[in-house]
């Protein structure tokens, strides 16, 4: 895959940041003129993912998180969101929908929701290392322009 525009950000686990990051992803996603649908399903995504580091990867305690967004020359966009919390004992079971660690609060649909929004998610994770949740999507009428 040829990746012809990238940009990374990070970002203290807050929740006060997650629109931010949600905000930069979809001014980076911009350039390629995404349907409002296309932009508000990256969006929602994107907010999952951060979610997920802040609640599940860093719990109690703090770190960054780190996002990078790129774009291939066939108008697919590839995010990643990584944390270097706790990790994710069992992948499986955590992408299962209605499981969580979060407690009562939480309804246990963050990887279900990401499933549902982008063509396809990417877990990976080591306990006490952290998690890295890679997003997929081809946008449908977007055209990169070469400048």
């Amino acid at each position: 895959m040829n990746i012809v525009n990238s940009m990374e950000l990070k970002i203290p686990s807050k929740s006060i940041n997650e629109s931010f990051a949600r905000s930069v992803i979809s001014a980076f996603l911009l350039q390629l003129d995404p349907t409002i649908s296309e932009l508000s399903d990256i969006k929602t995504a994107v907010s999952e993912a951060v979610t997920n580091c802040i609640v599940h990867g860093y719990r109690d305690t703090g770190g960054m998180i780190y996002i990078k967004g790129e774009i291939a020359e066939d108008n697919t966009i590839i995010i990643k969101i990584r944390d270097k919390g706790k990790g994710i004992p069992d992948i499986k079971k955590a992408m299962e929908p209605l499981f969580t660690t979060g407690g009562e609060e939480r309804a246990g649909l963050g990887f279900a929701v990401m499933e549902s929004f982008m063509d396809k998610v990417k877990v990976s994770s080591k306990e006490d290392k952290g998690t890295t949740v890679t997003l997929y999507k081809k946008l449908i009428r977007a055209k990169y322009e070469k400048p």
